[in-house]
């Protein structure tokens, strides 16, 4: 497992399964967000991966999103889950690419 972290408290990855679940809770992970949709082609279903963290008291996120559709909701949705979890956090979706874009325009609504 390689995290991109974009801050010191929070980092992206690409899709993740039960063993990627596993390093990130070994990495000392607070809260993990999963921001792609269960029915992408390719995706790992949210609820087989969810009890994995949740086991080590690990709060696991659903917040999907698509990639050509992000809004300023999605944005300031994502702050108020950062601005709430217990960190660091690690947020996934396909590439990571998309958590990286939601991120940068959850910056507006993120608490200082």
């Amino acid at each position: 497992m390689r995290p991109n972290f974009l801050t010191d408290d929070f980092a992206v990855h690409e899709q993740m399964d039960a063993a990627d679940i596993e390093a990130a809770l070994a990495a000392g992970f607070k809260t993990i967000i999963c921001n792609r949709p269960d029915s992408e082609d390719g995706a790992v279903p949210f609820d087989s991966l969810k009890p994995i963290a949740e086991a080590q008291n690990v709060p696991m996120i659903y917040q999907p999103v698509i990639s050509s559709a992000l809004s300023d909701d999605d944005a300031r949705q994502l702050a108020e889950i950062i601005d709430s979890a217990a960190k660091p956090v690690l947020a996934y979706c396909r590439s990571g690419a998309r958590c990286t874009v939601l991120f940068d325009m959850a910056q507006a609504y993120l608490s200082d």
